[in-house]
Order: C-alpha cells, then structure tokens, then sequence
C-alpha cells in the first residue's frame, strides 16, 4: 500500500518520517524550528517532506501535526502557542512546495490518533490520551474517530479549569488544570518543597546542584525511585490532580481507556499507581460502574509522526 508522510511541528524542531500502513516509521529526519518566521517554518517543512518524497516514491500525502487551533477543514492554523502561527495557511502553503495533499491536525490528536491504531489504545473504541508535559494536551477517540469539536479545536483538556481564580496560565486564565498536574506543576511542587523544607528536600537539592532552580523532572523521577520520601510525596501530589482530572473527564466521555503520554509518563509505575488510586477514588459513582484502564503510551515521541501519517491517509 501507499506511504504516506508525518510532520511533528513544535517549537524547538520539525521532526519528519515516511510510515508504512502498519505504522511503521521507515525513515526519519529533524531540523530545527525557526519558530519566530512562518515562512521560513513552512519552508523546512517542504524541506524535510521533499527530501523524504525523492527517496521513496511511493508516498502519496503528507499530514502535519502542530501544537495550536487547527480549524475545521484541517487546513489552516488560528493559533500555535510556541510558534508565530496566527491563521496561517498551513495546507495550502505546503502543497504549494510539495506538490502532493496535505492534511493538518493538532499535534495531541495526532499522537491519540497514533496510539489509537497502533499503540497503547489497539482495539479500543472510545479512549482519552493525555500528555503530561509542559502543559497538558489531549486527544479523544470516540467510537473510533477522532474527536475534533464543531470548529477543529476539541480536546483542548490542558484547559479546563479546577480551581476557580487559580493559578495563571499561560493561555490567559487561571486555574488550569495544566497548571496542578503536569510537568511544570510536578517541578514547581518540587522546587518549592526544597526551598520551605530543605531539610526534607535534600536529596533533590543535591540532585540540583544545591539549588531549588536546579530541580528538574529527571532528577525528581530518579530521586523517587531511590525511595526519597519527598520525591515521592511530589509524585502523589501530581498524581491526586491528574487522578481526579481524570475522574472529571470520565463523567463527561465514560472512555474506556485513558492513555498517558508526554514527559512526565516516564516515571511509569511511579505516577500511574498513585493517579489510579485517586482516579478509582474520586470518580462519580465509583462502585457502581466500571473503571476505565489507565495505560503508558506505547509509540514515545514517534506518536505525533505516525499519527498525521495516518490521518493524511484516510
């Protein structure tokens, strides 16, 4: 069958691959993002695609997965937060410089799309993927499509907010759920245990260099997994936010899976035994309904390519 190509757009690199119709990535190339010049953007995409398309001639249609507001007819870019996309005409500016169909799509749909044919959501119908990162994206599978909103941009769940007049996002609210259970919140905990009980801390602060800025994920992961009672007392904290978050989706989807990705999923067992605990424990109706499976994402970095790929096939 005909390959297809898949673009990860974010905002430090444009990664690229061509993917076989069992999900295969047969090549892959990376360039850097010159984020602040759309033109210039579009160009390295083209770039990467057409250095791609002359070595396998088999490739039929391009997707492009990107972190921002992706409209309806999956063709233009309202909005990208960590690059100058601003209703950008996305499809149209690369078929110009590829010469064959592109599809747009957010980048978290992508990687649920990816997950969803050839990942951790094989065989299911009606699942949730999230991404722990940064922030917090997301992706719904809805009797086996991809759920997109009336006008492209559903799945936004980084943004739904739990604490009323919270903590300040970056997208211009406050109280984002992004902002108590991902990544950056996971690191912030940290940081500010070591700087109120640099006692209790201490393991992080040596991992950081004696520093409470010095504290990143990986150290906080490996601390927890040396057994250091405050890592570990970060990880349940994220853990009891991303638990009920989940918890709070259920009620409104009923998914049968929930897959977790990003980051901050690297801690495996770590993060995912505590947010099930939370999860089982602050969901509407616990006891008399069935618990939606909780799993690691399987494809890593490589989801976001080969789900655009995907997606520029159907």
């Amino acid at each position: 069958m005909a390959l297809t190509i898949g673009v990860d757009v974010g905002g430090t690199k444009v990664a690229a691959g061509v993917v076989d119709h069992h999900g295969r990535i047969l090549e892959q190339v990376r360039r850097p993002t010159p984020s602040t010049n759309p033109k210039e953007t579009a160009e390295v995409i083209a770039e990467v695609v057409n250095l791609l398309k002359d070595k396998f001639v088999d490739v039929k249609a391009v997707g492009v997965g990107a972190a921002g507001f992706v409209d309806e007819a999956r063709a233009m870019v309202h909005f990208a937060p960590n690059l100058a996309w601003r209703d950008e005409p996305i499809k149209q500016k690369i078929e110009e410089r590829v010469e064959l169909p592109v599809v747009v799509e957010n980048d978290a749909n992508a990687m649920a799309w990816g997950e969803a044919r050839f990942g951790a959501g094989r065989g299911e119908d009606f699942l949730v993927c999230v991404t722990l990162g940064t922030g917090i994206g997301g992706g719904i599978v809805v009797d086996g499509n991809l759920y997109r909103g009336r006008f492209g941009i559903g799945g936004e769940i980084g943004h739904f907010r739990v604490v009323p007049e919270g903590r300040r996002c970056g997208c211009g609210n406050r109280g984002c759920w992004e902002q108590y259970a991902s990544g950056s919140a996971l690191v912030a905990e940290a940081r500010d245990l070591a700087r109120v009980s640099p006692a209790l801390a201490g393991r992080l602060l040596e991992l950081g260099d004696g520093e409470p800025n010095g504290i990143s994920g990986p150290e906080i992961t490996q601390a927890a997994r040396e057994g250091d009672p405050a890592a570990i007392e970060c990880f349940q904290t994220i853990a009891r936010w991303v638990g009920q978050g989940l918890a709070d989706l259920t009620a409104i989807l009923d998914p049968g899976v929930f897959i977790i990705g990003g980051g901050l999923s690297d801690a495996g067992d770590l993060l995912l035994a505590p947010v099930r605990a939370a999860f089982e424990t602050m969901l509407t109706g616990r006891g008399h309904r069935a618990f939606a499976d909780i799993r690691i994402a399987e494809l890593g970095s490589a989801a976001g390519i080969v789900g655009a790929a995907d997606l520029a096939r159907i």
